[in-house]
């Protein structure tokens, strides 16, 4: 047996008294939406204590940097625009005193 999981996505993640579940999907073969893509279909749930979970947070937000910096990806704001688009600060306001 393989020690290696594979899951398309995490479909949820619960809280449960001192418990984080993570329920993890991969895309079904066989089952469609209405829009007729795969369905995401649980396959296995990871359950960890809260101060794991938080642990695992912070190794995934700096593996989210790496990816960044490498340009794999680019985050956008709520607008849909690239995140330093978005966080560019507006002209400032044209003074009649200075020319």
């Amino acid at each position: 047996m393989s020690d290696e999981r594979y899951a398309d996505a995490i479909g949820e993640i619960s809280l449960v008294g001192t418990t984080v579940r993570l329920d993890l999907v991969s895309l079904s073969h066989t089952e469609k939406d209405d829009k007729g893509q795969p369905k995401p279909v649980f396959r296995q749930r990871i359950v960890m204590p809260v101060d794991g979970f938080l642990q695992s947070f912070g190794l995934m937000a700096r593996v989210m940097q790496q990816l960044e910096q490498q340009g794999v990806i680019k985050r956008q704001g709520a607008d849909g625009k690239p995140a330093a688009a978005a966080a560019a600060p507006a002209a400032p306001p044209k003074s009649t005193n200075f020319k």
